[in-house]
């Protein structure tokens, strides 16, 4: 374990008296003592982020090959037929899987299925598809059980919980840092423009160690900015950070106007239950109709105890008494989705039912193209919209998160957004790969080998001091840097101690 202390080649350091300024050798080991640890603890949680997110960019033609048979139906024959009413599709779905529906997608194109989600009386949510010419059922799956969908739910570790979940935000976080901590690394001091290995091209044979250290850097020069943006834009997502910072952008003018999330009688039911909504969007809560607001606290406390004894099966929505006291009837579904279809959303876009008395039918809509993103509720008794908000209606920040949000699921740029992902992926993994098999060929017998000490202690503290500023802004990063500095405490006083 000694020797896993020792000097390495990679940089040189002699005595320091106390007091003097930092050396560069010395803040260059400390950079790269943490450089070693960050990448030794996520390494792996980096490849799998690639090779699934790779792979989630196709979710699309994915499931559209996987599950042909649900998601495909016949082009009509007659362009002008007419389909089958909405009301008979949800009538069919909840004859072929009884339960009380809670979103509808209406068929985004000829040839496509309509998808109708069902929350059964156990609780379970299922996905049912029919043809929505003539309301024939097609098959059923798990609500959100697609191929597609299971790659996105493997990527964030959301099949295993939120502590599971929290590694990938630790990995996301460290991986801001490791760009950062790689490119001081990587910056060329004093070599002269001759002297390029390792800065812009590979030097060696895949035998020698200095092939993979340069490949290692060169790669992290080219894929790196790729790697930070797709850790900054994925945040969002994080169980702990992604949570509070969506929390934080809700109700402000930068991100989602007063007057959408806040101001407004709410039903309590988050959209994102129900709908796939653009993230600034997951933590609104769908507004009460009109003049119901004596019935707002009656309502979500019946929806808690039991969440179908607010709708019968199959049922649209129960008769509501109103502030005067006479009994009001919902709309039923064909009525509201004439209305919905007056608001010309763009296809592919999904309807929820109201919660109770309270409630309103919410459409939302989440298109690769950002300027049609749209959410729109409707009075469950009158259909008259009480509020219709598109992205032009976010504020600065809001507009950001989703655009960059677009370009990390590669939506933004089509086929090249696409392309662009897939070799940043590729990527990512050879970073990680050429620096596993950098760290196996430099690493001694019986050690770790980790970075050599700098000869100035006070540069390591120094460093740790700017990277906990890391560490404050992603807590699970500051909870790993201190696992980690203890570590690092102990393999130093194991290694003096042998």
């Amino acid at each position: 374990m000694a020797r896993a202390l020792t000097s390495a080649p990679d940089a040189v350091d002699g005595p320091a008296e106390p007091g003097t300024a930092l050396t560069r050798s010395s803040l260059y080991r400390a950079v790269w003592r943490w450089h070693f640890y960050a990448g030794l603890l996520v390494l792996p949680l980096l490849i799998w982020l690639a090779v699934t997110g790779a792979l989630f960019v196709y979710h699309d033609a994915i499931d559209q090959r996987v599950h042909a048979d649900l998601l495909t139906v016949p082009v009509p024959a007659s362009p002008g037929a007419e389909p089958a009413p909405h009301s008979a599709v949800l009538a069919a779905a909840l004859a072929a899987q009884p339960g009380a529906w809670f979103k509808y997608t209406p068929a985004a194109a000829p040839g496509r299925s309509a998808e109708v989600g069902v929350r059964t009386a156990d609780g379970a949510k299922v996905a049912v598809y029919l043809n929505p010419a003539n309301a024939q059922v097609l098959g059923t799956l798990s609500d959100r059980g697609t191929l597609g969908w299971t790659i996105r739910k493997l990527h964030s570790l959301k099949y295993f919980g939120p502590v599971q979940r929290g590694f990938i935000e630790m990995a996301a976080g460290w991986a801001i840092l490791l760009v950062l901590t790689g490119l001081y690394l990587w910056w060329p001091r004093g070599q002269g423009a001759a002297a390029r290995g390792g800065v812009v091209s590979v030097r060696g044979t895949p035998r020698q160690r200095m092939y993979w250290r340069d490949l290692h850097a060169v790669t992290g020069l080219v894929v790196g900015l790729g790697l930070l943006f797709l850790a900054i834009t994925g945040m969002p997502w994080s169980v702990l950070w992604g949570a509070q910072a969506n929390q934080w952008a809700n109700g402000h003018n930068f991100g989602y106007p007063a007057g959408v999330r806040v101001q407004l009688p709410m039903s309590g039911q988050p959209l994102a239950d129900a709908a796939h909504l653009p993230w600034t969007l997951q933590q609104t809560q769908q507004p009460g109709g009109a003049g119901h607001e004596n019935h707002l606290a009656h309502a979500q406390a019946k929806a808690e105890d039991n969440p179908h004894a607010l709708h019968g099966e199959g049922a649209i929505a129960q008769p509501a008494a109103t502030t005067s006291g006479t009994a009001r009837t919902a709309l039923d579904i064909d009525t509201v989705m004439v209305q919905v279809q007056r608001l010309q959303l763009a296809p592919g876009y999904t309807v929820n039912p109201p919660q109770g008395a309270q409630g309103v039918f919410t459409a939302s809509v989440y298109p690769h193209d950002l300027a049609r993103q749209r959410v729109v509720h409707l009075d469950q008794y009158t259909g008259q919209s009480l509020l219709d908000m598109s992205y032009a209606d976010y504020g600065p920040l809001g507009r950001w998160l989703e655009w960059g949000i677009n370009i990390h699921l590669g939506q933004e740029w089509g086929v090249a957004n696409q392309l662009l992902l897939v070799v940043v992926c590729a990527g990512i993994v050879l970073l990680c790969v050429s620096g596993a098999v950098m760290w196996f060929k430099r690493r001694p017998a019986g050690g770790v080998g980790v970075p050599p000490l700098p000869a100035q202690r006070r540069a390591l503290w120094a460093v740790t001091a700017v990277l906990v500023v890391g560490g404050v802004v992603f807590p699970l990063v500051g909870v790993s840097m201190l696992v980690l500095t203890v570590v690092d405490v102990f393999l130093v006083w194991w290694g003096r101690r042998a």
